[in-house]
């Protein structure tokens, strides 16, 4: 290690056990930290000050064994031997303004904290012994005490640190617990050549027998208050009943149900009642004021302010018409995180899931999906096999409206028709199943076994709740609403020199003779390659017939993925896949579109 380069060490563990609340206690950076696996595909790198020496900490995909296996698993393992040049840099998420880059790409980690799961030691030991094989120091978190000493239990950590001779610091990271003598310790390993340790045997099942064997000699009974054991019981009960078919299913639909209805609802009245009023009769017209005193008029105060003026429409798309679906989504995608549900939904689905050759943990992407489509992609990377990425990552693009266009979808159809709102998703769901079962049939590959951990049923803490909330909105308005007001520029500036109008004559043919829309509709195709609300959005101020905005968002749902979409696909998979998927999604909007109009005139005809 050079001079200049400061010491680096890993942040490790599985799936769902705090690496990123002790990541973003130790950096101060902003990092999402979600209660089920596969939260922290992408690895995240920050500064932080361990007793006044500075570090490079990285938070590594959470894996549950070194096996490489996956994608998670086969960047830890080329972070613990060093190999970073081998991992590509567009895989890094790194806040802006934080971190330029690593230092030196061939520098070896100084040290490793790996973080445990007290309340499933054995599986946490696993992992512990396959990187202390690496042969750098270790210290251990054992991170969620507060869980197990719930059930009566109790964890000896200095026996256990004996045992693996390591530092083990007992800790509960959401709520500061353990962390100032953590770092304390972890300024000390900063400094010290890795101990003794167990010789553990290549052979995976007699390093399991290792590992449950370490955490049954060091775990013992304890009486835990009555409350507690009342409180642990409860969970349990309900954790069990949740991935039953009965009463699973159920209860499945109910909250889904709730949860489609909390963001309908309270998207809508954030809408109606907050944030039209704010920008319509105050933010809005004063720009229009200040633009129209500035600027004479003319083509540049169009452009400004004009019918697509992006200081006009630019503004009141993503922050009236879309913002507020953001804000109801999040808050209900965040609920399901961090209540331990979202595993459990994915293991109540996971027989439904193989019949399309998937498993349970792809629900995970499926729903990310729902908020934005670049990380579900890539949290495909946990999936076992490339037949399930492949696979999984169509589905994403084909059907999957991200939270832009479902607000997009709610603004356009649900002032109209709740019911055109549940025909529209029910037809995305449609449209995924039968993806699913095709492309099992098309796509080859093999379909490996994976095991789902259970995290614990737990209450969602406020603040948690409320954090998480707040960057995944920064992240809006900077990855969303931002990008946004540029493609209404780009469109105001096409509207205005006449290259719209062109473009709509030479589609007319498609827009108005197939689809049964009006020409200006060629407007929300061309930007729809932009951005993908911005499908939906030009519809709200057109004349439409219910048919016709039906068709409408039924072309918008199927359309061509946008631009952040396909650098995505060509970076996981290749060109000609993300080309394929264009030529796939843009012939399926059109057909579909086309023949739901038909279909909605045949009704139409016999019901009048």
């Amino acid at each position: 290690m050079t001079k200049e380069a400061k010491p680096l060490v890993l942040l490790m563990g599985p799936p769902n056990v705090g690496k990123s609340v002790l990541f973003n206690n130790f950096t101060g950076m902003s990092v999402s930290c979600a209660n089920y696996p596969g939260t922290t595909v992408e690895y995240a790198f920050g500064k932080a000050d361990i007793e006044g020496t500075e570090i490079t900490l990285i938070d590594v995909p959470g894996t549950y064994t070194l096996d490489a296996e996956n994608e998670a698993e086969k960047i830890a393992v080329e972070m613990l031997s060093g190999n970073y040049e081998k991992i590509s840099a567009s895989s890094c998420h790194q806040p802006k303004g934080q971190f330029a880059g690593l230092e030196a790409t061939s520098q070896k980690p100084t040290a490793v904290l790996c973080v445990l799961d007290a309340s499933n030691l054995g599986s946490s030991l696993y992992l512990l012994l396959q990187v202390m094989e690496f042969g750098l120091p270790v210290v251990a978190a054992l991170n969620r005490t507060d869980l197990i000493q719930e059930r009566g239990k109790m964890i000896d950590t200095a026996l256990l640190s004996e045992q693996l001779g390591i530092p083990v610091i007992a800790t509960v990271a959401v709520k500061n617990q353990g962390l100032e003598e953590l770092t304390h310790t972890l300024a000390k390993a900063l400094n010290r050549q890795p101990g003794k340790h167990p010789v553990t045997e290549p052979d995976d099942s007699k390093r399991w027998l290792q590992a449950e064997e370490l955490a049954c000699a060091t775990t013992r009974e304890e009486p835990a208050c009555e409350k507690s054991q009342r409180s642990y019981s409860a969970r349990k009960k309900w954790g069990l009943l949740l991935v039953k078919p009965w009463p699973g299913i159920p209860l499945a639909i109910l909250i889904l149900s709730f949860l489609f209805l909390f963001v309908i609802g309270v998207g809508m009245g954030l809408r109606q009642f907050l944030l039209l009023p704010l920008f319509r009769e105050l933010i809005i017209p004063q720009i229009v004021i200040f633009i129209q005193a500035l600027v004479p008029p003319g083509v540049v105060q169009n452009i400004i302010i004009g019918e697509y003026g992006f200081l006009v429409k630019g503004l009141e798309w993503p922050f009236t018409l879309v913002l507020p679906y953001v804000i109801s989504f999040y808050t209900a995608l965040t609920i399901l995180e961090d209540s331990g549900y979202m595993s459990r939904l994915g293991a109540l689905l996971d027989g439904l899931l193989n019949r399309v050759g998937l498993h349970g943990s792809s629900v995970i992407p499926l729903l990310l999906g729902y908020g934005c489509a670049v990380p579900a992609i890539l949290s495909t990377r946990a999936l076992n096999s490339r037949k399930e990425r492949l696979t999984v990552s169509t589905m994403i693009c084909l059907a999957i409206p991200c939270v832009a266009q479902t607000g997009a979808f709610i603004s356009l159809l649900a002032e109209r028709s709740i019911l055109l709102v549940l025909l529209l998703f029910a037809l995305s769901f449609m449209m995924l199943a039968g993806a699913g079962l095709v492309l099992d049939r098309l796509v080859k590959g093999s379909q490996l076994q994976t095991v789902m951990e259970l995290p614990a049923l737990l209450a969602p803490r406020g603040d948690v709740l409320a954090k998480k909330l707040w960057v995944r909105l920064k992240n809006f308005v900077t990855d969303g609403a931002l990008p946004m007001v540029g493609a209404v520029g780009v469109a105001a500036l096409l509207y205005e020199t006449g290259i719209m109008e062109a473009l709509g004559i030479r589609l007319r043919f498609l827009v108005t003779g197939w689809l049964g829309l009006p020409q200006e509709a060629t407007v929300p195709l061309i930007l729809g390659v932009l951005r993908r609300e911005l499908t939906v959005l030009p519809l709200l101020e057109m004349e439409l017939t219910m048919l016709q905005l039906f068709v409408g968002a039924s072309v918008a749902l199927f359309y061509v993925p946008c631009i952040a979409i396909i650098g995505t696909l060509i970076k996981e998979f290749s060109i000609y896949f993300s080309l394929g998927m264009l030529l796939l999604t843009s012939s399926l909007a059109f057909l579909a579109g086309g023949i739901i109009l038909r279909i909605g005139q045949m009704v139409l005809a016999l019901v009048t």
